[in-house]
């Protein structure tokens, strides 16, 4: 009972929508009118500014992490309940119950989940991130590449229990898939490009 307490509470903490409220107290604006419609941080960085967008990123990292941290309290960190609630804080951020199931990409939860649960080949993939957006100025390439190469490095260098792998391959090809949009635009040279500015 508690491992399924402790998914439920993951997914609704994943969908506290902290870009929507923080841009909405801010200024009065809904961010998801704006840019790219999505509630992340670099859609509030481009439509609002970097402050707001920074605390947006650390504040979806955070639940990712707290998410994961919880779980774990509940379950005498058991992997497949902590393996679960990874997957069930991004599920809650990309269709929060509190903004009719439209959210975010969720890779911010995804670091924060991982953060706990894999955190050597999270920060591998986050090199691997850096260097992509670096080279491509695209953040969306740069997540697609590291979440389609993170099951393999969590394998590679954790060799982890299989729920903990199972949840990273998960959620690897969640974030891929939440992409499919950008991968179409990147395709047609029609995607934004990084700036650490709002235009």
């Amino acid at each position: 009972m508690n491992g399924f307490a402790a998914a439920v509470i993951a997914y609704l903490i994943g969908g506290i929508p902290f870009g929507f409220l923080l841009v909405r107290l801010a200024t009065g604006r809904d961010v998801r009118k704006e840019g790219s419609g999505n509630i992340g941080a670099t859609n509030v960085l481009r439509t609002t500014g970097r402050g707001i967008a920074v605390l947006t990123l650390l504040l979806d990292i955070a639940k990712g992490y707290v998410s994961v941290w919880i779980a774990a309290k509940l379950t005498g960190d058991d992997p497949a309940w902590t393996a679960l609630a990874a997957v069930a804080v991004m599920a809650g951020h990309a269709y929060p119950v509190f903004l009719g199931f439209k959210g975010g990409k969720a890779v911010a939860s995804f670091i924060g989940a991982f953060l706990y649960l894999a955190p050597l080949p999270l920060a591998a993939v986050l090199v691997v991130f850096l260097a992509v957006v670096a080279a491509t100025r695209h953040i969306s390439a740069g997540s697609i590449t590291g979440a389609a190469l993170f099951p393999l490095g969590v394998w590679l260098i954790d060799h982890p229990p299989l729920p903990v792998f199972l949840a990273a391959l998960a959620a690897g090809a969640f974030i891929v898939y939440r992409h499919r949009s950008n991968i179409q635009r990147i395709r047609a040279g029609k995607e934004n490009v990084f700036a650490w500015t709002r235009k």
